[in-house]
């Protein structure tokens, strides 16, 4: 179908992230082998090196994903090339959209897929897409309000339907199967929602059509962008995250090829061969998976199905957490779900590029204790007096190329976007782009850190039987209260007064470099708080600071 070149793009992207690497590693050993390595120094080298892999990764990733989009007239075909041959009109195929629920506010859910169908209907498309609304809520009361609010919005559509399982055995996953098992009909595709998705006409229809145009791809994952949100929190976050993910998701494109990730929603998948492929049975230990889309995505490469990334942001979209206290949480399940891919890599029936998305995987939560580890180490080694001897500028500058690597993501989506002027107009022109890409590198380099050792902790404690269970997410807009967010985060500042405290106890440089990782730990509670406080929500909503292009439309 192409003159893609699978091995020469991964020996080429090989070779890029090889040579990060070791730069990363001169620099670390320059700057810390300067008057001889102590038994503290060799362990931050090691901690260095195993962090180095994601650090090149990510890098390599972007400076690919940023060539695509500065060299390219139309990046997302570059990168899938059934787009060129997708015919986006009425689909032949009949699709499913296949919204997992659980406990959900109803209100909230049904008036996108309310927007989704009419729009369908307007472009004549309507009788090829049948909503499915697939509840796990387990209580009664609340499902028994479920099920009339959705009595009342298929009160005149066709289209709709509801299915409620009394036990949600296998989470979300077995959801899904349940439904290609004993519901599904002629559908040929299925398109997975959450409940917090929200998908244009014209985005699904581009999904079937690229499907339709290939009968190999079983997984076509479109990029998802944050929705326009109220709080300062999630609006800072994820005006980061969409800049970083277009770089990202166009360099991962182009090396990964048919080897590509699946989210769990937003994405397209083919019916049959995902209900051959991707079922799921329990771990080892009689556990359920829980980060499920990877390994099904890796099931079907390995049944030689290819599964594609979509670079496009345009009409997909989902709800980000409100509040720094969710947004916790929520890594911590995935952190939770992504450690048992441990137990996966051992099983037979993997390909070598299936492996590696598990790892990647592994290693996305891995780099945050041993991240961690670095701080406390070279903390330890400045008081006892062992650094004496490390050159400051060396170190900084090792210091600030991880920086550059780890956020290397979004530097190279803000890049693209101020160079090209058409992307910054969507967001009110360069000014206004800067304007909001200054807001977010300071407030996520407070926070990353932060995060960094919440995560850290978690994954401490996960062996010895910590969980934070598949719970229902809270996606309310609300404010944290100043004695909420002591109880939280009263770890975190104690840890972040400790080092801030050994640093400065050394000199003023070692303060100096130090700070950019602990004060963000030591300002936990405050940082937690006021990034959730309506006022300081207003004050950004009013200057416009990190508007989304979604929220300029609607204004």
């Amino acid at each position: 179908m192409t003159d893609e070149n699978p091995l020469l793009r991964r020996a080429l992207f090989g070779a890029l992230v090889a040579a990060i690497a070791l730069l990363l590693l001169w620099l670390a050993w320059r700057a810390l082998a300067a008057g001889g390595v102590n038994a503290i120094e060799a362990l931050i080298l090691l901690a260095v090196l195993l962090v180095t892999p994601w650090a090149a990764l990510s890098a390599a990733n972007s400076l690919v994903g940023l060539a695509i989009l500065l060299g390219s007239r139309d990046p997302p075909a570059a990168v899938l090339p059934a787009l060129r041959l997708a015919r986006p009109g009425v689909p032949n195929a009949v699709t499913a959209l296949a919204v997992c629920i659980r406990n959900e506010d109803m209100d909230a859910v049904l008036p996108p897929l309310a927007r989704l169908l009419d729009d369908l209907a307007a472009a004549e498309a309507g009788d090829r897409f049948r909503l499915w609304l697939l509840s796990d809520t387990q209580d009664a009361a609340l499902a028994a309000a479920e099920e009339a609010a959705v009595a009342r919005f298929a009160d005149g559509r066709a289209n709709v339907r509801y299915r409620r399982r009394t036990e949600n055995t296998g989470f979300k996953a077995g959801n899904v199967m349940d439904f290609l098992d004993h519901h599904a009909t002629d559908e040929k595709f299925f398109i997975t929602l959450d409940a917090d998705s929200v998908m244009t006409a014209e985005a699904v229809r581009r999904l079937v059509a690229v499907m339709e145009a290939d009968p190999r791809l079983a997984i076509v994952q479109q990029l998802i962008v944050g929705r326009p949100a109220l709080a300062a929190f999630p609006r800072l976050f994820q005006f980061g995250m969409r800049a970083g993910m277009r770089s990202w998701a166009t360099g991962q494109a182009w090396w990964q090829l048919d080897a590509g990730p699946y989210w769990g929603h937003n994405a397209i998948l083919r019916c049959e061969p995902f209900r051959q492929h991707a079922r799921l049975e329990a771990l080892p230990d009689g556990s359920r998976i829980l980060s499920h889309d990877m390994v099904e995505s890796v099931r079907l490469q390995a049944a030689g199905w290819r599964v594609r990334c979509l670079p496009e942001e345009s009409g997909s979209l989902e709800a980000n957490p409100p509040a720094m206290p969710e947004f916790m949480r929520r890594d911590e399940r995935w952190g939770a779900g992504n450690m048992q891919y441990w137990q996966l890599l051992r099983l037979p029936n993997f390909t070598a590029m299936g492996r590696l998305q598990l790892l990647q995987a592994i290693l996305l939560f891995v780099g945050a204790p041993l991240y961690a580890a670095i701080l406390f180490l070279a903390a330890i080694n400045a008081v006892s007096g062992g650094g004496a001897a490390t050159p400051m500028g060396a170190l900084a500058l090792a210091i600030f190329a991880q920086w550059l690597c780890y956020f290397a993501p979004k530097l190279a989506g803000y890049a693209h976007a101020l160079l090209k002027g058409e992307v910054a107009a969507r967001y009110g022109g360069r000014a206004a782009f800067a304007k909001g890409a200054l807001a977010e590198i300071l407030f996520m380099q407070l926070f990353e850190p932060l995060s960094t050792l919440n995560k850290a902790i978690f994954l401490a404690t996960l062996p010895f039987g910590r969980r934070t269970g598949w719970a229902p997410q809270n996606r309310a807009e609300r404010g944290i209260a100043w004695g909420d967010a002591a109880r939280l985060l009263w770890p975190h500042t104690l840890v972040g007064v400790a080092l801030t405290l050994a640093f400065a106890s050394v000199s003023l440089p070692a303060l100096l470099l130090a700070l950019p990782f602990t004060l963000g730990m030591v300002l936990a509670v405050p940082l937690c708080v006021l990034s959730a406080d309506p006022r300081i929500s207003a004050w950004l909503r009013e200057r416009r600071i990190a508007a989304t292009p979604e929220e300029r439309v609607s204004g």
